[in-house]
């Protein structure tokens, strides 16, 4: 019997204290006990965001509130068309004179940082960022309020891991904490701020980072209910799937939804190409923008803002088919310039505003079609809106849940879970990557092809050389020079260098003087390398 015990106490120890040990290795406690507190000053953030909206969309609408549209018929024309271009101006000047970048900053940047071990956000600069995106779209830029505020999120996380030696996967994980936090207050949706921080932030989801994620979205919805109240985004009557039979409807309203967010996406990316070849002062830029949105908006002031107050007439069966037809067109035109014209915002609440649209107006055909049949067409709109964000996004499992969490519609699970599929498989076929992957590619940064391209470009020759013995840098033979590679080139660079040459082992030169080597590195050394950062990533991904 005590031989058992023995035996029994044995396996417990070699199953709990490696775990144990790990566990305190990658700094988890620390992790654990930042991440509340991320949330904490995410949530505040995420409120004082929103509230800036409101104070910048007050002296030409004279309300806070999120009702632009029918706050802006009220206003003289002149002031509709010229607010946008003259909140413009001062996001020019803001561009030119306090960002660094010359650009606000969003969810793509939150991913960069991501790659780049969770370093590489600024608090100061994030603040400059929020403050402008807060302008342009109090002003009336037609974008959205989520990448302002995740990036937002982020910076302040990062500040919580300075100085205090954590690991990468730990800065990465309170990375993706500032971010779920953000989502979670901004749009009170705590399931969907984890999930969009796994699924979108960290390109992965592991048990290991749910419990920071968690704490963090918890408290910022706590501190974003205690101030704005629990309620849903969008308040909906209730819906209900009418017939079965609907199911192709579904199918067919996921093919169109796909092709609405394929069409918005290269519109942006295409527009945005366009801009940067269009010789005009950084300053000037907003102004145009701004005064082709307001010139829109005269006749339909729907194009205005974030656009909640007419996506929410949209679920609500309140829009006709040609005005919901006319501002598909008219909201993806108005994005692409405000965008292309950097002013700050994102494309989530956009996205969620044109599938709310198209599914407005397929509901409205498919009730003529088949009355017998046909729902409302407020639940298609619901349906249409998470289709066409999911595909936008990338990200269909948590844009999924953050439609049930917006609308309070979890009855139309099995129609909305069979739209977004439908509308994400279809995008990733045409396109291969979300917007937010291709805006990242335009920078050299490849997400969608897996982990070891990341690695191939972010590991340097100078991570990987070995330097020379004593002596120091030395003078590099005339016949090397052409075989040499300099230390700030990409593993990458490095490893087709040693196909092309069929070498070796090749001399690494100082980048500032391409004379003097200063080490060697060896193919099978850069291979070693090479895996063992592709391992780490693995066993990130799966603890």
């Amino acid at each position: 019997m005590a031989l058992r015990r023995a035996q029994l106490l044995d396996t417990a120890r070699r199953w709990t204290i490696p775990n144990l040990k790990h566990f305190q290795e990658t700094r988890q406690p620390t992790v654990w006990l930042l991440a509340p507190l991320v949330g904490l000053a995410t949530g505040v953030a995420a409120i004082l965001f929103r509230l800036a909206i409101g104070v910048f969309q007050w002296p030409w609408l004279q309300t806070m509130s999120e009702h632009v549209a029918v706050a802006a018929r009220l206003q003289p024309w002149w002031v509709v068309m010229l607010s946008p271009a003259v909140g413009g101006l001062l996001v020019g000047l803001l561009l030119r004179y306090a960002l660094t970048a010359k650009r606000t900053v969003a969810v793509p940047d939150v991913m960069e940082a991501r790659v780049n071990g969770g370093r590489g956000l600024d608090l100061g600069q994030g603040l400059i960022s929020a403050l402008t995106s807060a302008l342009s779209l109090g002003c009336g830029g037609s974008a959205g309020r989520e990448g302002p505020i995740v990036h937002l999120g982020a910076s302040i996380a990062t500040v919580f891991s300075q100085n205090l030696n954590l690991p990468n996967a730990a800065r990465r994980t309170l990375l993706a904490s500032g971010a779920a936090g953000a989502v979670a207050a901004s749009f009170n949706a705590p399931i969907a701020g984890v999930l969009f921080a796994q699924e979108v932030i960290l390109g992965h989801f592991s048990i290991r980072t749910f419990v920071p994620l968690v704490l963090s979205s918890v408290v910022a919805t706590i501190l974003s209910q205690a101030w704005f109240g629990d309620v849903a985004a969008f308040i909906v009557p209730s819906y209900s799937i009418a017939s079965y039979l609907e199911v192709p409807a579904f199918i067919l309203l996921g093919i169109t939804a796909a092709l609405v967010a394929v069409i918005f996406q290269l519109t942006i990316l295409s527009t945005d190409w366009a801009a940067r070849n269009v010789n005009m002062p950084l300053v000037v830029r907003p102004v145009v923008g701004g005064l082709l949105v307001g010139i829109m908006a005269i006749w339909y002031p729907e194009v205005l803002g974030v656009g909640y107050d007419t996506t929410d007439a949209a679920l609500k069966d309140q829009l006709t088919i040609g005005l919901m037809l006319l501002l598909i067109v008219l909201k993806t035109v108005a994005t692409a310039i405000t965008l292309s014209s950097r002013f700050g915002g994102g494309v989530f609440s956009p996205a969620l505003y044109l599938g709310a649209m198209t599914g407005g107006a397929f509901g409205l055909i498919a009730a003529n079609v088949f009355p017998e049949v046909g729902s409302s067409e407020g639940l298609y709109a619901i349906l249409g809106m998470g289709a066409v964000a999911a595909a936008v996004l990338g990200a269909p499992i948590s844009t999924t849940v953050m439609v049930f969490e917006l609308t309070g519609g979890f009855e139309l699970s099995l129609a909305l879970l069979l739209t977004v599929a439908v509308a994400n498989g279809i995008n990733q076929a045409v396109l291969g990557r979300s917007l937010f992957q291709a805006q990242l590619e335009s920078r050299g940064i490849v997400l969608h092809e897996g982990p070891h391209r990341t690695i191939m470009k972010d590991l340097r020759v100078s991570d990987i050389m070995r330097p020379l013995a004593e002596g120091g840098p030395a003078a590099l033979p005339e016949h090397d020079r052409e075989r040499a590679i300099p230390a700030d080139e990409s593993l990458e660079t490095a490893l087709r260098a040693f196909d092309t040459l069929g070498a070796e082992a090749l001399p690494v030169v100082d980048p500032y003087h391409r004379g003097r080597i200063i080490g060697w590195i060896s193919q099978t050394y850069a291979l070693r390398a090479f895996n063992k950062e592709l391992i780490a990533a693995s066993v990130e991904e799966h603890r």
